[in-house]
């Protein structure tokens, strides 16, 4: 009989959670699936996905530390993507934050080496990095707090990485830079052009368009994901996941216009901009030690990725679970 392995991926109600959901039975786990839980029994992003026998969800909050080892006690590896994620919310709710990004990863960590030693998948992200000093960026570049958001990260990171060298918890720190495709929030800058424009707005309120990002559609982030978990090499690192190519957000508009066929203009609001020295103005990551541990390589470029992307948000059904008239923060 054939072990199928077991795994948790927390956060898994969200944009990549579910994707990544989604990909793992693909591949033949078997997915404990948790959703913060709320009083409407409702799974986020995980409502979209059919009923699986290899497929278990849960609910409950990564903050309790004795619900997250009593759901980590029969798993062979965890994916820990549960994180509090929008930058500019950050400055209002610091403390939210910490709570959750910091003291739910101390509950995966602790829980992961008291049971034994589970494997887990720390989920980063590129925003540690702040502004580029060089690029591309390698994991070798400072660490640069330029919102309550990235240090609450920093100070995850950190945390994960004294588990390895404190305890030999096999971990791993994934940092994946921008990922985009079906399923995000809007608060993301590509899905709020895409569901504006799809809802028929003329005009279109956004912020500075000078920031260059290296964007990565959602199914390269989750293969990278995959990959490192299925790398021994990989434990004790500190891996990007990243496409290794920049664009400004000015031309990713641009791109998304011609894409959809959109005469819309873009208007300045000075709302929508960050504080002068929290902006990130440029990252752009180097993706060579994933491809030298796993022979990993994306399989999506920019201009497909966005396609597939507006394909799925003009679907009725989809758009319309967006509320594109209000500015998300």
């Amino acid at each position: 009989m054939v072990n199928i392995k077991k795994a948790l991926i927390t956060g898994a109600d969200g944009f990549i959670g579910s994707h990544l959901t989604e990909l793992l039975i693909e591949k033949g786990y078997f997915v404990k699936a948790l959703a913060q839980y709320n009083s409407f029994n409702f799974r986020g992003w995980l409502e979209d996905i059919p009923d699986n026998k290899n497929l278990e969800i849960l609910s409950g909050d990564i903050r309790d530390p004795y619900f997250v080892k009593h759901i980590m006690q029969d798993v062979d590896v965890v994916f820990h993507l549960a994180a509090l994620i929008a930058i500019p919310f950050s400055y209002l709710a610091p403390d939210s934050y910490f709570d959750t990004n910091v003291k739910g990863t101390l509950n995966v960590c602790q829980a992961a080496y008291e049971l034994g030693g589970i494997r887990v998948i720390h989920t980063s992200t590129s925003e540690v990095y702040g502004t580029a000093q060089y690029v591309p960026i390698n994991e070798i570049h400072p660490k640069q707090a330029q919102s309550p958001y990235s240090a609450s990260k920093i100070a995850a990171d950190a945390l994960v990485m004294s588990f390895y060298n404190a305890f030999g918890l096999p971990i791993t720190v994934a940092r994946p830079f921008n990922t985009y495709g079906p399923r995000q929030s809007a608060r993301a800058v590509i899905p709020t052009i895409i569901s504006q424009i799809a809802s028929g707005m003329k005009e279109i309120k956004v912020g500075d368009l000078s920031p260059s990002r290296d964007f990565n559609y959602v199914t390269d982030t989750c293969n990278g994901l995959y990959a490192i978990a299925e790398c021994d090499q990989a434990i004790g690192k500190e891996i990007n996941v990243c496409s290794n190519f920049e664009i400004s957000i000015g031309d990713i508009f641009n791109l998304i216009k011609d894409i959809m066929q959109s005469n819309v203009s873009f208007i300045n609001e000075s709302m929508r901009l960050r504080p002068e020295k929290s902006e990130v103005f440029r990252l752009w990551g180097d993706n060579s030690l994933l491809k030298s541990l796993t022979n990993f390589l994306p399989q999506y470029d920019l201009r497909t990725g966005i396609k597939m992307t507006c394909d799925w948000f003009q679907l009725p059904h989809n758009l319309k679970k967006y509320k594109t008239n209000i500015y998300n923060i």
